[in-house]
């Protein structure tokens, strides 16, 4: 196997790993030989993923607002694998379309308790191991509406904007410590976040059609395309990338 995509007895934690990126990251590092902890808020979900791979695998119920069951992800890797080598902070939610004057409490409530404080106690946890062992890898999920302006999803966009601000603080904080911290921020994807929504009513076909008009690929991203830059985001060998916030976007940014 190409070292650049051999993670042979790495440890790997996946939050969101029922459906989506998640599920599908969970089986790219399985193929290439990772022992992984899988975490969902649908735990029969992500019990689904862990039993449908072939190497070691823990499964189990994590709500990411919950910074008890982020710690506790956290230690059951510690514990079942002894050390901790790469965490993916992707678990989210998105947001349906609404003006900015709409946005309730309880929308920005759920998009700060997940998308915000998910990640930032999964990370407090993650890199409390990975100081202690003097190296670590750290993957965020932002979003494009992290990178700008994210007009009728203001609430969603603050969220990811969040996750961008807590890569870069911990990347700058911990580079020393030997810990590298990044984030990717896709565009619309074909996940359940997406074709499950409020925004395929008219179906998939209809709901591509709209949302890749402003994408010069004329398409979204598809989810393998995204886990494959994850992979190397992740890769052993990359190890003097930090801080770095990568648009997989079919173009969008160059616009």
């Amino acid at each position: 196997m190409d070292p650049l995509l051999d993670f042979t007895d790495k440890v790997i934690l996946i939050t969101g790993a029922a459906s989506g990126f998640g599920k599908q990251l969970a089986e790219d590092f399985s193929r290439r030989g990772a022992r992984l902890v899988l975490g969902d808020v649908n735990e029969a979900g992500v019990q689904a993923v862990a039993a449908s791979l072939e190497g070691p695998v823990t499964a189990m119920k994590c709500n990411v607002a919950n910074e008890a069951e982020c710690k506790a992800m956290v230690e059951a890797a510690t514990e079942i694998y002894g050390r901790l080598d790469i965490a993916v902070n992707n678990a989210g939610v998105g947001q349906g379309f609404m003006s900015f004057t709409d946005i309730t409490e309880e929308v920005a409530d759920r998009q700060f308790d997940i998308n915000v404080k998910g990640v930032m106690y999964g990370m407090k946890h993650q890199l409390n191991v990975m100081n202690d062992q003097g190296d670590g890898v750290i993957l965020n999920v932002s979003s494009m509406a992290g990178l700008g302006g994210a007009p009728k999803i203001a609430a969603y966009s603050a969220a990811k904007h969040a996750v961008i601000g807590l890569t870069k603080t911990a990347a700058v904080e911990y580079a020393k410590k030997g810990i590298r911290v990044n984030a990717v921020c896709p565009f619309f994807s074909l996940t359940p976040l997406v074709t499950d929504s409020e925004l395929a009513a008219g179906g998939t076909e209809q709901l591509e059609s709209f949302l890749s008009r402003g994408a010069p690929m004329k398409r979204l991203g598809l989810p393998q395309e995204i886990t494959n830059v994850m992979l190397l985001l992740c890769s052993p060998g990359n190890t003097y990338m930090t801080g770095q916030t990568i648009a997989i976007d079919g173009g969008v940014s160059a616009l």
